[in-house]
């Protein structure tokens, strides 16, 4: 790559990420299943703009007792119908809400292991049958994919058999974690969450009768402190540059 090349890109990227002063940080809310992209895309923004940011993550669930506790936030990313509910409220700023896109939930398995075939529901069925231990958001957590999960262990008839040997979670990427360190065989959770998460590949999406899919949305509260950044930086989010990373993180476009 010549000089002149290398010059132009960082120049291209710099446009991009061009944003206002910086004041302090950006207080962001934000979804689990979201954050691992974020965390990527944050540390080429920083580098250009200087802002900094203060992230508070969690579950939908612990989103909403964050939220109704009244912590502030320059900026929310949450699933849609959270966000949905927020908005009866009508305590953000008109016309911020940006969609980002969404995710299906998946399987996880560590590297090197053997993939298992969850490529149809009996597959699938078989798979956590098979299974010594699988991993999942704690559904008392509020976390999405967790409740999902449970209930559709329940609708296959192998609700028990999970139970018996569930390592139950605060989050995804927690989960993720258990497979890549070896203490859970398989998760059942975000693939974004899987994705982000070194030592751990994803075996497959739930097969399309089964899935669930969990969209997200981005949103400036009226008490923002820092209206300005926080556009800045959702315009960052959804720039035409931006969809290679979503996609390759396991996010479709919004629908």
């Amino acid at each position: 790559m010549t000089r002149r090349s290398t010059a132009l890109i960082a120049l291209f990227i710099a446009t991009i990420f061009a944003a206002p002063a910086i004041a302090a940080d950006l207080k962001v809310i934000s979804a689990g299943a979201v954050r691992g992209l974020i965390a990527e895309i944050i540390d080429d923004y920083s580098r250009q703009t200087g802002q900094k940011f203060d992230f508070t993550v969690g579950t939908t669930g612990q989103l909403r007792d964050v939220i109704s506790s009244g912590q502030h936030a320059d900026l929310l990313i949450v699933a849609v119908p959270l966000m949905q509910e927020l908005e009866k409220t009508g305590k953000f700023v008109p016309g911020s809400r940006a969609e980002l896109g969404r995710v299906g939930i998946g399987v996880a398995v560590r590297e090197g292991a053997s993939v298992p075939d969850v490529s149809t529901p009996d597959s699938f069925k078989q798979a956590l049958v098979a299974a010594k231990s699988v991993a999942f958001t704690d559904p008392a957590a509020g976390g999405t994919s967790g409740i999902y999960f449970k209930g559709l262990t329940e609708r296959m008839g192998v609700g028990d058999a999970v139970a018996a040997k569930a390592l139950m979670t605060r989050g995804g990427r927690e989960a993720a974690i258990e497979v890549a360190e070896g203490r859970a065989e398989m998760a059942v959770i975000f693939v974004s969450e899987a994705i982000a998460v070194k030592g751990v590949k994803v075996a497959g999406l739930l097969p399309p009768s089964l899935q669930d899919y969990s969209a997200y949305a981005a949103a400036i509260p009226a008490s923002s402190t820092d209206v300005a950044a926080a556009r800045a930086f959702i315009a960052a989010l959804t720039s035409a540059a931006m969809a290679p990373r979503w996609r390759a993180n396991g996010f479709e476009p919004p629908k």
